[in-house]
């Protein structure tokens, strides 16, 4: 199998969330089967939605870059990078190495397509949703993407920010008016376009109705790497596996 090089720290627990997945989602009946992972932690990284909205704050993408050709150093033969907003510095990221490494969002729109998804709501960061790199996503495989009204933007901004990278719980009360916001126009399922996000979604045991990008990008790991993947993850929007999803 390929090693798996891990960017992490965008935030920490949303880096240990991601491994843990990998290593639900793989069918494996022994220490061998699962993957091997070189992760290199580095919360020192400046903040993405800080710099996109505001050019004036430290710019993340140096460290980036620096995590990324550590990793292949590393001899990683895939890189993941369990952040959406860190996305935006993609095409720089993956001209600065030879290792290919996944795109969380071409992977989440192509997961939405194949489940038959026409329209999302996308709850994530101010600057994920600024730059639009999910809704082109989507739009170039024909899928409609709703976003919430400034209210319950900041609802969804505190969770990520004053909640979870602040290490307290999620407020499920601002979660559940943020997601009723976005089905009350009319969307087929609710993305948690933020890895911060699927940190609440364990905590708050969030039942169907919601696609987590970080389930997308563990799965897309798995099959990358080689492991074999289990057969509950076969598909991803119905929160079918939401038992399994709630030890995480």
């Amino acid at each position: 199998m390929k090693i798996l090089g891990v960017a992490g720290g965008l935030g920490p627990l949303a880096t240990a969330c991601f491994m843990r997945r990998c290593v639900e989602m793989t069918d494996a009946k022994s220490d061998q089967d699962h993957l091997e992972i070189a992760l290199l932690n580095r919360p020192s990284t400046p903040d993405r939605t800080a710099y996109i909205l505001d050019r004036s704050q430290p710019d993340p993408l140096p460290a980036l870059i620096g995590t990324i050709r550590a990793l292949e150093g590393l001899g990683a033969g895939c890189i993941a990078i369990p952040c959406v907003t860190a996305h935006y510095f993609f095409a720089p990221l993956q001209q600065a190495t030879g290792v290919p490494i996944l795109n969380a969002l071409e992977e989440t729109a192509l997961c939405l397509q194949k489940e038959g998804v026409k329209k999302v709501g996308l709850l994530a960061t101010e600057g994920t949703i600024r730059t639009g790199i999910l809704q082109k996503a989507f739009s170039r495989r024909g899928i409609a993407a709703e976003t919430p009204d400034w209210a319950n933007q900041c609802r969804v901004t505190d969770i990520i920010y004053q909640n979870i990278k602040a290490g307290r719980p999620a407020d499920a009360t601002a979660f559940a008016q943020a997601s009723a916001s976005l089905l009350k126009k009319g969307c087929q399922c609710i993305l948690l376009g933020c890895t911060e996000l699927s940190v609440a979604r364990d905590e708050l045991r969030l039942g169907e109705g919601y696609l987590d990008v970080l389930d997308v990008l563990a799965r897309a790991s798995v099959l990358a790497c080689g492991a074999r993947l289990k057969p509950a993850y076969k598909t991803l929007v119905s929160g079918r596996r939401e038992e399994t999803l709630r030890s995480v």
